[in-house]
């Protein structure tokens, strides 16, 4: 299992908001696919996944404002 963070969007970036998933528990991903929407001072960004897992726990809902490096899900690696 391995955590999924807010990714830094930006230098100046020191939090965000999750405005939506993208995909849904139980979910497989590949490098690339996009996992989430960002909304930070300047714009809405769909953040692609930097490794390939399973989605297993979504721990920020849709709105929620979190620091940057804030653990928001939860995934399992794949073979």
């Amino acid at each position: 299992m391995f955590d999924i963070k807010l990714t830094k969007l930006g230098q100046t970036m020191e939090e965000g908001t999750v405005v939506g998933w993208l995909k849904q528990i139980g979910e497989r991903f590949e490098v690339g696919d996009p996992l989430y929407e960002c909304e930070t001072e300047k714009a809405v960004a769909e953040v692609e996944a930097t490794r390939a897992g399973i989605l297993r726990e979504i721990l920020v809902g849709e709105e929620d404002v979190v620091p940057v490096g804030t653990v928001i899900a939860r995934a399992d690696d794949v073979e």
